[in-house]
């Protein structure tokens, strides 16, 4: 089978803003791949605790899931695939915890372009896990990620309301992104 272009689409934003819901639902809306947040595992394994090393490792395992869903939509013939998550998120993690941010990190973020990134508002009430850390932060974050993404120039869209609203609102961009008007349905060749 050859290779061709997969776009891909970035969820990013504060803590308890929906992304992994988001990126499951919309993977499911069109049927295709998503690479979960690695750290999330990485932090589950190892204990909330870490030092600028671990964001490092999880910073390269989120690369590695990434890679891991773009080949796999390639292998199903899909034209698009999300990301929970991204490399933005480790950049203000270390940035916020450590005051600086791996070099290697920056580059891979200027290097690696997503088509679309969608930015979760922080409209959600906030839901305690024991690993999330910034409750009455989230505003903050928020502010700092879409400073970052209008600085990168990225294309983005901020999705904010309801779950169902967040799913209707991300639908519209994807389906702008993916060139199409109304509801999207995978073209008969890239059905299984």
């Amino acid at each position: 089978m050859p290779v061709f272009s997969v776009l891909r689409v970035a969820l990013t934003g504060p803590e308890s803003t929906g992304k992994t819901t988001l990126s499951r639902l919309l993977a499911e809306h069109y049927s295709t791949t998503w690479a979960p947040e690695y750290a999330r595992y990485y932090l589950e394994q190892h204990g909330p605790g870490y030092v600028l090393a671990d964001l490092e490792r999880m910073a390269k395992g989120q690369l590695r899931a990434e890679q891991n869903a773009l080949q796999a939509a390639q292998l199903q013939g899909r034209p698009l695939f999300f990301c929970d998550t991204d490399l933005l998120v480790i950049k203000i993690w270390a940035e916020h915890a450590f005051g600086i941010c791996p070099p290697w990190i920056l580059r891979r973020i200027e290097e690696q372009r997503y088509d679309l990134v969608l930015l979760l508002n922080v409209d959600l009430p906030w839901e305690p896990d024991p690993l999330r850390e910034h409750p009455n932060h989230r505003q903050y974050f928020y502010d700092l990620y879409q400073r970052e993404l209008r600085e990168q120039m990225s294309n983005y869209a901020e999705i904010s309301g309801t779950p169902e609203e967040r799913l209707e609102q991300a639908c519209f961009h994807v389906d702008t992104l993916l060139g199409k008007t109304g509801a999207w349905q995978l073209p008969a060749s890239f059905r299984a």
